[in-house]
């Protein structure tokens, strides 16, 4: 697959939280991690371990889209290839993880193109739970960012001199009046005229924090949704070092490979080449399990460790979110019909088989660590032995660059994801969003689980697997990649079209 300007560009949902110290997690350490003894879905799993290789629905799977009617079309429609004057500068500080803080750089370089200010390179905070203080520059080619944009708006790496006292710092230790803090949710471009504008007037610079969804997706400009787009799936490329490290893994997945043993003894596959030269190119799925502590607890839902666990899990809650999740008014089944629990590693990979993925398909974990460890995931296991990650397939000193460094961790899994033939998340989420769109734009599969269908039917324990399999795959029919035009309030960097294509001849 190529991809323009040599890496990947893209954008996530950005949560941007104020400039103060959030609630510590340090106090967490309570939390329980479930035992999970024998797979929760016993019937199903049974049969789907008996299930053989259908070769016509493989074929199916495996199939690249078709043409569906459009191609990628970013250009600005303005006849000027010039910036004008600048207004003054404009400050984001982005909190999040990688996946969040992408629609917050989109977001600012379109609120610098609106108002005609120079944005600063955006500060990214260093997230609680990750702890990954990485900047900008250690994650995206700055280089190429700017280039991309230089025709758009300006950007500065760093403020100059007469500003420099312009810090996170300084915004944390009292309200000042450069700070623009009242931002309303989805702000019209008019907004930011009206209440942005005389800020940058009288004092040649503006902080808005905070900044999560803070400009509307509707009843935008044409030009200012292009460039959007164009930052996220053009402008923002990952560096180097993130990019080979991310062709090392893909290599893998695709051409045969051996197990060995680095010089400290980590265990990681070997490239093979036989006599004849390189194999035709392997296919695996990238799969995004998204079911972290944080994910669990939050759902409210039953995952079947007892009641240590769903004690454990609402302990969690309460202590994270003092008590504040709507999840947590609806019982077990309510929330399963309303699609609201992320399915259990077991869960996605009965999907997986339903669909007629078998026990030789790779599959690729991009995911941040599981809730549960090994124990979780042995029932995925079985079903798909040939599951790789990071850790799997590349030494310790290959992955030297991003260890400790869960910021270009999940880099490397995006840039992963987004050269994989298929990609599946077992829940939505930030993660799934930015690759839904960003697959999207390239015409590229993408299964989107039916998770109302999923819910019900896993409640469902008189189910047999003739019928789950059918019902699954009627449930998925127009899930497998099919393009959805974006609706109104929709965010245009999970659907794309029409706002970031045009119609093809």
């Amino acid at each position: 697959m190529m991809l323009r300007h040599g890496g990947l560009s893209l954008c996530g949902v950005l949560v941007i939280t104020t400039l103060f110290v959030p609630l510590s997690y340090a106090s967490t350490s309570f939390m329980l991690e479930p035992i999970i003894s024998k797979p929760r879905h016993s019937r199903l799993f049974k049969s789907a371990l008996r299930q053989e290789n259908l070769s016509k629905q493989q074929s199916d799977l495996w199939t690249p889209l078709v043409n569906q009617g459009w191609k990628p079309c970013i250009a600005s429609t303005s006849t000027s290839s010039s910036v004008s004057d600048s207004s003054g500068y404009i400050q984001v500080f982005l909190d999040g993880g990688l996946n969040q803080q992408r629609m917050g750089i989109c977001d600012a370089v379109a609120v610098a193109k609106i108002l005609n200010a120079t944005l600063v390179i955006p500060y990214l905070e260093v997230n609680p739970v990750w702890k990954d203080a990485s900047y900008f520059e250690d994650i995206f080619d700055v280089d190429h960012f700017m280039n991309v944009l230089k025709d758009d708006i300006s950007i500065v790496r760093e403020l100059p001199d007469e500003y420099t006292w312009s810090t996170r710092e300084y915004y944390a230790s009292a309200i000042r009046s450069t700070r623009v803090k009242n931002a309303p949710l989805h702000a019209s471009a008019n907004w930011y005229h009206e209440h942005v504008s005389p800020v940058l007037e009288s004092y040649g610079i503006a902080a808005i924090s905070p900044f999560s969804h803070r400009l509307a997706f509707n009843n935008m400009p044409a030009d200012i949704q292009r460039l959007r787009c164009k930052v996220n799936f053009e402008a923002l490329t990952f560096v180097s070092h993130v990019r080979n490290l991310g062709d090392l893994l893909v290599n893998r997945l695709r051409f045969p490979v051996v197990e060995s043993d680095d010089a400290a003894g980590t265990e990681y596959l070997k490239q093979v080449v036989d006599k004849e030269g390189i194999k035709s190119a392997g296919r695996f799925v990238a799969l995004h399990l998204r079911f972290d502590k944080d994910m669990a607890a939050h759902s409210a839902c039953d995952f079947g460790g007892g009641k240590a666990e769903k004690k454990a899990l609402a302990r969690y809650r309460k202590a994270i979110w003092q008590g504040r999740v709507m999840n947590s008014r609806f019982t077990d089944e309510e929330l399963r019909n309303q699609g609201r629990c992320p399915l259990t590693p077991e869960e996605i990979g009965l999907l997986l088989t339903a669909l007629g993925f078998d026990n030789s398909t790779r599959l690729y974990l991009a995911s941040h660590k599981v809730y549960g460890g090994e124990a979780r995931i042995a029932a995925l296991r079985k079903l798909f032995p040939q599951i790789e990650d990071k850790k799997s397939l590349a030494s310790a000193v290959e992955r030297a660059q991003i260890n400790g460094k869960a910021s270009l961790s999940a880099a490397v899994d995006y840039y992963v994801s987004m050269h994989s033939n298929i990609f599946v998340s077992a829940s939505p989420g930030n993660m799934h969003n930015a690759m839904v769109g960003h697959r999207t734009y390239l015409n590229l599969k993408t299964i989107r689980p039916n998770m109302a269908l999923l819910g019900q039917l896993f409640m469902n324990k008189s189910m047999n697997w003739s019928d789950f399999q059918a019902a699954v795959v009627e449930g998925q029919r127009n899930r497998l990649g099919k393009i959805k035009i974006r609706k109104a309030k929709q965010s245009i960097y999970t659907y794309p079209v029409p706002d970031c294509v045009c119609q093809q001849d």
